[in-house]
Formats: structure tokens, sequence, C-alpha cells
């Protein structure tokens, strides 16, 4: 955003840990702490532009997969809906975990384009993995992105002047590129029988998704060591060399790359992913910002340690 030259102008998270982390990167009074849905429509400023990563934990593979139906953090979406409803900002984009599109045969992720179709946004999502970006960590995250329909501008069938997701190369491999085959291929949101797949389109109450190829790397790929620090900068709170030391007696050699991802060790040989120990010639695995549940160490020459912010 700041490399576009967009400013934000407000945010809000519950946690007062990351809000923490938040003021230490851009400012004391940059975030309200606080639950999004006790904050009061009218405290939150106009915008151009809204971006909310809402929960991802009713949708996650590692949460309790209780999707739309979780009370509370389901209900952060909706909260979402009704900002926008309120605000209506020209633009809106949203994030989460890739597998809300097949949870229960795509079940969850119809009941949020049928929320987002009660809104004039012509809406656009894929699939986008963070090391198209020059990051070199594999992370998979849907992204959902909306655009206010202006009728005088926009049509519906302008699908190439609308969409933000689609390259030329993707144009040709639509099964329906032109004006009349996207309409005609559209389906109900809540009564279509096809699958979500990695890219669609969504306006009011229809909808049309198509598997594409994967991204083209918009920036060259990385590799963990192209960006880590030099040891001599490492706190030492984040050396665990000799604790990881005795881990390794009680797991075995794996040496080989899982998605980009270059495994060292693990306990068991892989039975337990929990107890993992990590190269840094390839790409991290999926960060978490909790590590309760994961013993996650990289080798960095002779040392083992976990990775730290730049």
């Amino acid at each position: 955003m700041k490399a576009a030259n967009i400013n934000t102008i407000w945010a809000n998270d519950i946690n007062e840990l990351c809000c923490q982390v938040y003021q230490s990167n851009f400012g004391s009074s940059s975030i309200v702490l606080g639950d999004i849905n006790q904050i009061n429509l009218s405290e939150i400023p106009e915008h151009d532009i809204l971006t909310a990563g809402f929960p991802c934990q009713p949708f996650s593979q590692a949460g309790k997969k209780m999707g739309i139906r979780d009370k509370v953090r389901g209900a952060v979406f909706q909260r979402i809906v009704e900002i926008i409803k309120a605000k209506q900002p020209q633009y809106f984009l949203l994030e989460n975990v890739k597998r809300i599109l097949t949870m229960e045969k795509g079940y969850h992720f119809r009941m949020i384009l049928n929320s987002l179709a009660t809104l004039d946004y012509f809406i656009e999502w894929r699939i986008i993995n963070t090391i198209n970006f020059g990051i070199p960590q594999n992370r998979d995250r849907i992204f959902i992105f909306g655009t206010r329909m202006i009728k005088s501008k926009h049509k519906i069938p302008d699908l190439e002047k609308l969409s933000i997701f689609l390259t030329d190369n993707d144009v040709e491999n639509l099964s329906c590129h032109e004006n009349s085959d996207i309409e005609k291929s559209m389906e109900s949101i809540i009564n279509g029988s096809s699958k979500n797949y990695n890219w669609g389109i969504s306006y009011k109450n229809k909808m049309y998704s198509q598997s594409l190829p994967l991204m083209s790397d918009i920036k060259p790929r990385k590799k963990l060591k192209d960006i880590l620090q030099d040891e001599s900068e490492v706190n030492p709170q984040f050396d665990f060399t000799a604790d990881t030391i005795e881990r390794i007696k009680q797991s075995k050699s794996v040496n080989r790359y899982c998605n980009g991802v270059e495994i060292l060790y693990n306990q068991g040989g892989g039975a337990r992913l929990g107890y993992t120990i990590f190269g840094i010639n390839g790409v991290t695995s999926t960060l978490t910002a909790s590590t309760s549940r994961h013993y996650e160490r990289y080798q960095v020459g002779n040392k083992f340690r976990r990775l730290t912010n730049i």
C-alpha cells in the first residue's frame, strides 16, 4: 500500500499484542484496540479502500472448522459487510486461508459471496502465494477484491477492465472471455452446482469460477538464506542450539524438500511435524503467530535458531 502511495488512516485489532506490533511499525496512534463489533460505525472514517483479514480459524485446517457457524469469529465477517455497506469504499480487499473455498463442498465460501452480493460490487478472487512476490515463504491465501460498480463506467461483462488478478495469459486460458460467454456461464451463488476454483468472479447473485495456472512471479523468487540477518545481529534469545542438538538425537534425518521447504530433521521421520528442523536453502513453511504447538528451528551455519523479524 505504501509503495502505491496509499495512506492508512484507520486500523483495528482486538489483540493487544498485535496492536503493539502495529504501533511499533506505524506509530502509537496508528491503530484502535478493541472489538470491531463494539466500535460505532460513526467512529470509522470515510475511506477509499477497505482491507481486512477476517479470522481464519473457523476455516483453517488447524482450527475447529466451524466456518460461518462460528458465532464469535464468524461475526467479524458480517461486521465487515456492514462497514462496507455503510462507508461505500471504492474498493475492498479481503484475505483468508485457501481452504475457505472447499469447506463443505464450497458451502461456506458461497455464503460469504452471498453476503457480499447484497452490496453493489464486482467481486473477484484468486489464490495467491507469497513466493510469487519475492518473499521466501510458502503461504497460499485467497484474496477477495471488490470494485464498487458505477453504472456509467462499468458493465459486468467488461471483465478485462474490472479484473486485477488476470494476466494476459490468464485471459487466453479463460473458458469464457467474450462478453456474451461470461453472462451465459455465470450461475446462481446459492443454487449453482460448479466447484469453487482458484479464480472466480461474482456480481449480484451470480458467480463464475475456473481453475487457472499458478500466478506468474511478480518479483524474482528468493530463498530464506537471501534475507537472513547476519548472525552477529541476532539476539542470543533466539539461539536454541544446545536444546536442538538434544532434539536431533530423538529425530531422524529427512533431508528433502516439500513445497520448496528444506526439511532436515523430523521427530520419527515425520510422525510429528510439530518437531521440525528446517534448512535455509529453500523457503519457509507458513509462519504462524503462535509457536506453542510447533517446534520450528532453522539450521544457520553451525547454529540452530528461531527466525527473527527484520
